[in-house]
């Protein structure tokens, strides 16, 4: 892309430096944004790419203080050191004319709101359109963003809808009024490929056309390059290069910006073990055998009844000691429900789910919403543990055991023992993920359904937990159902892959087989636009 440097920045950050305490989070930091330019910020978890992104938009924490520097944006400086916060100032930008899309949207909506009228906020604050034309704004930016049977979606609840469905309408309350600045922190992170192709080309598009500017943080080098115009890569807090997006690939000049590079997934087989033949092994760890997984919606005004939607049909499928199973489609096409309702998550099931295995346990998608904030690392990472040894007692630990497991957990996911007086709000999106991981592992189950474990991880860290999860299997025979919508991070895990549309699966089989000679032009599809 065509390099916007030189025209007249519409955002400055200058020499910033944001404190939590006496942790230093962003040291230094010096970044400029032009009218129409995007400019890509990566780097691994913790690396200061959100401290940054939340200071420009004037959403730092009561407990972050601006140590030097400050933030200007179209020639009105909003935030600078020595001076209080002004509030007041930021809400004449905020919505209208900044907007930002969240990195975890279960967390960032509502959960007692309707979408629809959640999105119509924007409306109602930042407009003058009559109300009467508020729904039909909000649906046209609903489709815009590529969500289906928008009329019903208006009227669902966050818990009602997938991940990927959940960060779409994200998405959509961020561009609804085409602001000046949007600020996409992970904006594809929850998306399958197909519909991160359609995001990708929204925002490239409301870029285009609005002569926007964009500060676009992501973990995916590959989807960097394809958007941005400049590339920032950060590091400890620090920016330790930008140069444009074709220069940071071709002529990367730091050593961590090659390492970062080099750990990008790519179709290229990461097992070292011959997958186990599921026609010797004697008994799976999971059968799964003609399988109906139903909501309960809405109400039948007459009689009050709630009515029942299949959101998954037919599903068939066994999982064998050692093996990892691949899960692959579109946000909203069954992936989750399916996994909840092999757990239990949800009874409203027809057909037969039987386990051969002991304390199955998942990873899930959204770390955050998932892991008890009022709770610390350490306490976290031991309830596992104490719950085994309530229901066996057996498997009782004392304190020093359990507290020496969980240190050992942290250590294999890659944190430190300075992680366990923590809570979840003090760690990163993708330290949060590795939490989240570890506490489904640490009582060395023999199934694990691993839903989206690595998404909101950057490349190294997505290389480490693969691995980590990969020599626990060897070590302990753990099975998982690995679901991702990453198909390059899929066939490096997967002995095979099933894929889903529509709530069925509709092909299923060994992962080189099924790259090699996809049957279905679903599949096809999906292989092409990877």
């Amino acid at each position: 892309m065509e390099n916007k440097a030189g025209i007249s920045p519409m955002v400055q950050i200058e020499n910033l430096s944001v404190c939590f305490g006496s942790t230093e989070a962003v040291r230094n930091v010096n970044l400029e944004i032009a009218r129409g330019e995007i400019l890509g910020v990566v780097g691994e978890s913790g690396s200061g790419k959100s401290v940054t992104a939340l200071t420009l938009m004037g959403l730092l924490a009561e407990s972050g203080d601006i140590a030097s520097g400050r933030v200007v944006f179209d020639g009105e400086t909003l935030a600078e050191a020595g001076k209080p916060r002004n509030r007041a100032l930021y809400r004449r930008y905020q919505g209208q004319r900044m907007s930002m899309i969240f990195q975890e949207p279960m967390t960032s909506l509502n959960p007692t709101q309707k979408v629809g009228a959640q999105v119509e906020e924007m409306l109602r604050l930042h407009t003058g359109l009559p109300r009467q034309e508020w729904k039909e704004k909000v649906l046209g930016s609903f489709a815009s963003v590529g969500l289906r049977d928008v009329e019903q979606l208006y009227d669902c609840y966050p818990h009602q809808l997938s991940g990927g469905m959940r960060q779409r309408v994200m998405i959509a309350m961020a561009v609804i009024l085409h602001p000046d600045l949007i600020v996409a922190d992970e904006p594809t992170t929850a998306l399958d490929v197909t519909v991160q192709n359609q995001i990708i080309a929204l925002l490239r598009e409301i870029n285009q056309k609005e002569h926007n500017a964009m500060l676009f943080i992501t973990h995916d080098l590959n989807l960097a390059r394809r958007i941005c115009h400049r590339i920032a890569v950060m590091k400890d807090g620090r920016v330790v290069e930008i140069q444009s997006a074709e220069d940071i690939f071709e002529n990367p000049r730091e050593e961590y910006t090659k390492k970062l590079i080099q750990a990008v997934p790519t179709r290229v087989r990461c097992k070292t073990r011959t997958p186990k033949d599921s026609q010797s092994v004697p008994r799976p760890v999971l059968e799964v055998h003609g399988l109906n997984v139903y909501y309960q919606e809405g109400a039948n005004s007459l009689f009050g009844r709630k009515r029942k939607r299949c959101v998954v049909s037919d599903a068939d499928f066994v999982l064998y000691p050692g093996e990892v199973m691949g899960l692959v489609g579109e946000s909203g096409c069954g992936k989750s429900s399916l996994s909840k309702a092999i757990l239990g998550m949800n009874r409203n099931v027809e057909g037969e789910i039987r386990h051969f295995s002991t304390r199955p346990q998942m990873i899930f998608q959204d770390p955050y919403s998932s892991l008890n904030p009022c709770k610390t690392v350490g306490w976290l990472l031991q309830e596992p543990l104490r719950a085994a040894g309530h229901l066996d007692k057996s498997l009782q630990m004392s304190e020093a055991d359990m507290r020496a497991e969980a240190c050992d957990m942290l250590r294999r996911v890659g944190l430190d023992e300075s992680c366990m007086h923590r809570k979840p709000s003090q760690l990163s999106g993708g330290q949060r993920q590795r939490i989240s991981i570890g506490q489904a592992l640490i009582t060395r189950p023999g199934f694990v359904i691993a839903d989206e474990p690595v998404s909101a991880l950057d490349v190294t860290l997505q290389a480490q937990i693969m691995e980590l999860m990969q020599r626990l299997q060897e070590e302990l025979g753990v099975a998982y159902l690995f679901i991702s919508h990453d198909i390059n991070v899929v066939y490096r895990m997967s002995d095979r892959i099933m894929v889903m549309k529509d709530g069925q699966i509709v092909e299923q089989g060994r992962t080189e087989e099924l790259f090699a000679s996809p049957k279905e032009a679903y599949t096809q599809l999906l292989l092409q636009e990877s």
